[in-house]
């Protein structure tokens, strides 16, 4: 039988459930009795609620793990004045899509999407324009484009996080080039649009944004170099690109340690303009 549609937002006391949730905590406890329990804490899109398992806590906690994806059957009782879920059953549900549990941005993705196609559209240097489209018309890539987040717990922490931000940055880089027109427009938008490529290949997706092993050990620059390293590019224009990719976080990241040219300054500058923004919006000024 399949799981009942429910998310935590309209649980009340004495609802039966029979749902699918993110298991984002697991402990095994001890009661008073001496009995073991488990403690542990579903979430989905829109909250999170505790839930207890009294009995059989051992056998049920061999059927899962803290990440998992769980079906769980219970009911919401109120207890010190809070809901809990109290689990009857409560097993992995391998099945499920771990986006229907995760934050997502609030903006329409296809619509970011159409942005960032006209952004691209605006790079008219032949080398680094048959680069973008090479990039756009790689469905495996473009999915993990749309889909990544830009970082796990800061800025544009969210399923499409990674597609607003890269959207945002180039569209700054756009009117930056208008402002300075000494700016080499088709280098700044290119490496505005690529800058954070290597996020489509950092984190992992389940009951949490998690990271994968690549993303652990490499980090987001280093994954952006070995995927650009994949497309053919003129000696100078691949120089001039990796040079604003690789010190988009500051130029004490890079070999050099120092900015190349302008637009790598500039990459940097409106790259910190729209994280630090988006995060004062989303977690209060530091």
């Amino acid at each position: 039988m399949a799981a009942i549609t429910t998310t935590i937002a309209t649980l009340r006391a004495g609802d039966p459930v029979d749902a699918i949730f993110a298991c984002s905590r697991k402990d095994r406890l001890t009661a008073r009795s001496g009995s073991p329990y488990l403690a542990l804490e579903f979430r989905d899109k829109t909250g999170t609620i505790p839930g207890r398992a009294f009995r059989d806590a051992d056998v049920l906690s061999g059927r899962f793990e803290k990440g998992d994806l769980v079906r769980v059957e219970g009911r919401v009782e109120r207890f010190r004045d809070e809901l809990q879920l109290e689990v009857r059953q409560i097993t992995r549900a391998d099945a499920s899509d771990p986006a229907a549990f995760l934050p997502v941005a609030y903006r329409n993705l296809d619509e970011l999407d159409g942005f960032l196609e006209h952004l691209a559209r605006e790079v008219h240097d032949p080398a680094y324009s048959a680069l973008l489209q090479r990039m756009l018309d790689d469905a495996a890539l473009r999915a993990e484009w749309r889909r990544a987040p830009c970082t796990r717990g800061g800025h544009h922490a969210y399923l499409g996080g990674l597609l607003e931000h890269t959207v945002a940055v180039a569209t700054l880089a756009q009117e930056a080039c208008t402002l300075h027109p000494r700016l080499n427009s088709d280098l700044l938008i290119t490496a505005a649009l690529v800058h954070d490529i290597g996020k489509t290949r950092e984190f992992t997706y389940g009951a949490e944004i998690g990271l994968s092993d690549e993303g652990r050990l490499l980090g987001h620059i280093v994954l952006a170099q070995q995927l650009l390293d994949r497309y053919e590019l003129p000696d100078d224009r691949r120089l001039a690109l990796m040079h604003c990719v690789l010190t988009h976080h500051g130029a004490d990241t890079a070999p050099g340690r120092r900015f190349g040219s302008a637009e790598a300054l500039a990459l940097y500058r409106l790259n910190a303009l729209d994280a630090s923004v988006k995060g004062a919006l989303e977690h209060g000024l530091p």
